[in-house]
């Protein structure tokens, strides 16, 4: 047994050599942060307002300006932060792991913690941490593509150079376990500088629908100022005013907080999502989770609990329960034994362990099977022969037993069985699978060859009997599969086990049964694929590479699809569905690569939940960019209109500086911060092509601003009449009021305003107070700085009434559209 490296030793090691990293990724730390938002086009505009107002020779301006600069640029600096704290806790996790034996204990480390001298515990689908060599392997196979380009996977074997294992290659097939040589930059991936963080970040279909939405309103701003500039300085002859009134409008028009609101929302989204077990590897994936269709999910694990017991053993035309017995009849001991030899020594596999646990419950002689007995070949399960076999050579070296497990309709066919006593067994296999039990055939064979045959069939089997394994449903499933339906996504369950089996599982989850099976796949030709796929509701008996096939099928109606998968051949299914769902617990490292989510606790409740917390994102998203949307109506407008009315200007280039420290939080903090609305899975999910600013949510934020543009409009026409200082604190002051009240509607677009009370957001109460209290402050002692003069009490509670009309409007819209 490998005692490995004590803690001590490994510590000491850490620190001496380092992490095992090839590249460290290079972090945006806060004055990274900083100098890019210091190029944004609204901190140049304000820079650019304020160094005119040095020149005007108005240094009070010019300071409060400058003041803004700061702050508008800290609270975007903390967004960005946070944003980037988000995602570093993220790459934290999704961090290759590795298994290792340390003080004689298995254990699991994060990849960049192993060290020289640990002992590396290898399996199918394993990434390899750090090089190192080979002290044990079992039919050892390394695809090191990655490394030399070869396609096709090398053998490896303790001994010569064929022992050596590389780092970032993948265990293609079988087991081993290894000493760690080198690590990090020694490596040889290491070595020859192959850039394994040089990934792009993507663009997803978000970010471009709102790059090119900022893009059309910064040349209409453009537009919009050289007009404004042109024209105010032909009216008035005032060319440096014409140019502070262009700059105050480009600002009041460029939505820049869109592209940090959407960084925002995806990256805490993700962070959010992590903390429901459902790790984030692409966030893409956040904005599509929302508008899944269709779940195809796997059965053992994700529905049901992989906690397998051995409940049922059928040999010699005779059956048993295991679940009260005292004492195993002699008559299954064989079966037992046999299927034990065709387990892993050390197994993972729930199935194998349950045929472990019973062999240790019921057979005094289990502990020495192994020990008497020398594994010295295999073969593995395949899509053509969905069973596998253990050859183990006999105590004295004289002859080998080779013990066979898997579907019974493999297991029948290796053992040559007649028509008839197929037909016996098989109605067994049906009786066993009604009742919900996972039904896998036993074969045994004597061999006296010098060399090893190259497919199962070459040997002689003999029928050893069935084993019937329960795995009961996990809690809630049944409940997660309604909340399913009721949202409108269908769940599809895909299966390796019998139809029948499936199908009692689907009837304990209220899961339709509706069933492919997938020896009748390989005959289907895509179009009938594509016609059986629209309809089924359990595809059983499919292997791996069939899921592929299933997911292109589903794809082709249009839907939005999320699969679920462990192993190394799902790997190419997780990487073509829209939303590839790998195990935590049990997936393989090449599964986790190939998918967008990780599920940390393999639990098909989980995915609900990611997909409700998709959709609040998503909704929380939309409604923040449509409030930005609506609230640059008023303040372009406002800016635009006087001058070609001839009005003395509202705003400065202060004031829209003002007003970015309403709009940027909440849309970014507040919004996101949202709970889901009531209804969030109780409606269809969305199409894939589906803008996020519809038509339909644009005209009514447009529609939303021109109120608010048209309140402020007249309250100023009126106002006018008392003074130009009167009318411009009234109306900043209903401008602000109508902002806060269009906060409180916008919080849902079917809820009321008072049903929205029940769900708390500390953030939104946080934000509305400091706007008021900022607001009483501008207005009460800074109002030479911005150009107001006092305002009584009355004049304020008559802007807050104007204010509230300007957007009340909105809640009689919404319950007149729920009819």
């Amino acid at each position: 047994m490998h005692q490995g490296l004590s803690g001590i030793e490994a510590k000491a090691r850490l620190e001496e050599e380092g992490f095992n990293e090839f590249l460290a990724k290079k972090k945006r730390n806060f004055p990274a942060i900083a100098r890019e938002v210091a190029i944004e086009p609204m901190f140049l505009l304000l820079v650019s307002s304020g160094l005119i107002y040095f020149v005007l020779g108005d240094m009070g301006e010019a300071l409060a300006l400058l003041f803004f600069v700061f702050v508008v640029m800290g609270i975007t600096v903390y967004q960005e932060n946070r944003t980037e704290r988000a995602l570093e806790a993220l790459r934290d996790l999704t961090s290759p792991r590795a298994n290792v034996i340390r003080e004689g204990k298995a254990s699991r480390i994060a990849g960049r913690e192993v060290v020289r001298g640990d002992i590396l515990l290898l399996s199918e689908g394993d990434r390899v941490a750090a090089d190192a060599e080979l002290l044990e392997s079992n039919d050892f196979f390394a695809d090191e593509s990655l490394l030399t380009g070869e396609s096709f996977p090398v053998v490896k074997f303790p001994g010569g150079t064929a022992a050596k294992v590389y780092a970032g290659t993948m265990v293609a097939q079988g087991s081993g376990i290894a000493r760690v040589v080198a690590t990090g930059s020694n490596a040889e991936m290491g070595r020859i500088g192959l850039a394994l963080e040089s990934a792009k970040t993507e663009r997803t279909p978000l970010q471009k629908e709102i790059s090119g939405l900022v893009r059309n309103l910064a040349m209409l701003s453009g537009i919009l100022f050289i007009l404004l500039v042109i024209s105010y300085g032909l009216m008035h002859g005032n060319w440096l005013n014409g140019l502070l009134a262009g700059i105050t409008m480009a600002m009041a028009i460029l939505p820049e907080e869109f592209p940090v609101v959407l960084t925002v929302f995806l990256a805490l989204g993700a962070w959010r999502i992590a903390r429901n077990n459902v790790l984030t590897r692409r966030l893409p994936a956040v904005e599509t989770l929302g508008s899944a269709s269709i779940l195809c999910v796997d059965k053992t694990g994700t529905l049901t609990e992989n906690r397998m017991s051995v409940a049922r053993l059928c040999a010699k035309g005779k059956s048993v329960d295991t679940g009260a017995l005292d004492d195993l009849p002699e008559d299954f001991h064989e079966i037992l034994e046999y299927s034990i030899l065709a387990s892993e020594v050390d197994p993972y596999d729930p199935m194998e362990k349950a045929f472990l646990d019973l062999g240790k419950r019921f057979l005094s002689r289990t502990e020495h099977l192994h020990a008497d007995w020398k594994l010295v070949h295999e073969y593995s399960l395949s899509p053509q022969m969905l069973a596998m076999s253990h050859a183990w050579q006999s105590p004295d070296g004289n002859e080998y037993v080779v013990a066979a497990k898997g579907s019974p309709e493999a297991i029948f066919d290796l053992c040559h069985l007649e028509k008839k006593e197929t037909e016996t067994w098989t109605l067994e296999v049906a009786k066993m699978a009604r009742d919900g039990l996972r039904v896998l055939g036993v074969a045994r064979a004597k061999y006296r060859g010098t060399s090893w045959p190259a497919l199962q069939h070459d040997f002689e089997f003999e029928f050893a009997g069935l084993a019937g394994l329960s795995d009961p449903v996990r809690e809630g499933v049944a409940s997660a599969v309604r909340e399913c339906s009721d949202a409108g996504i269908r769940v599809v369950m895909m299966t390796g086990d019998s139809p029948l089996t499936a199908q009692a599982i689907a009837k304990q989850i209220g899961l339709g049964i509706e069933t492919v099976h997938g020896p009748d796949i390989e005959n289907m030709s895509d179009e009938e694929l594509f016609e059986v796929a629209e309809h089924a509701d359990i595809f059983a008996r499919v292997v791996p590479l069939q899921k592929l096939r299933i997911v292109n099928a589903l794809q082709r109606s249009g839907k939005i699809v999320a699969m679920t998968g462990d192993g190394v051949n799902d790997a190419p299914a997780l990487k073509a569905a829209h939303i590839g769902v790998a195990m935590g617990k049990r997936g393989t490292d090449v599964a986790r690569e190939a998918a967008a989510l990780v599920l940390l606790d393999d639990d098909f409740s989980s995915i609900v939940h990611a997909v409700k917390s998709g959709r609040r994102i998503y909704a929380n998203l939309s409604k923040a960019l449509s409030f930005s949307l609506a609230v640059h109506v008023p303040i372009a407008g406002m800016s635009l209109l006087p001058v070609f009315l001839g009005w003395p200007l509202l705003f400065f280039p202060v004031h829209i500086a003002f007003l970015e420290l309403i709009i940027n939080p909440v849309c970014s903090l507040v919004f996101e911060a949202e709970p889901s609305e009531m209804n969030v899975m109780k409606i269809p999910p969305r199409t894939s092509d589906s803008p996020l600013l519809g038509r339909k949510v644009v005209t009514m934020s447009l529609i939303q601003g021109t109120v608010i543009l048209i309140a402020v409009l007249l309250v100023y026409a009126h106002a006018l009449k008392t003074g130009e200082t009167y009318a411009r604190a009234i109306a900043f002051s209903t401008l602000v009021f109508s902002d806060l009240a269009l906060i409180l509607v916008s919080r849902s677009r079917s809820e009321s305003f008072l049903a929205c009370l029940r769900r708390p957001n500390f953030l939104l109460w946080g934000v509305l107070g400091g706007a008021v209290f900022a607001l009483l402050a501008v207005i009460y002692f800074m109002q030479s700085l911005f150009g107001f003069s006092m305002l009584a009490y009355g004049d304020m509670l008559s802007s807050l009434f104007v204010g509230i009309l300007s957007a009340i409007w909105f809640e009689f819209y919404k319950m007149l559209d729920a009819q």
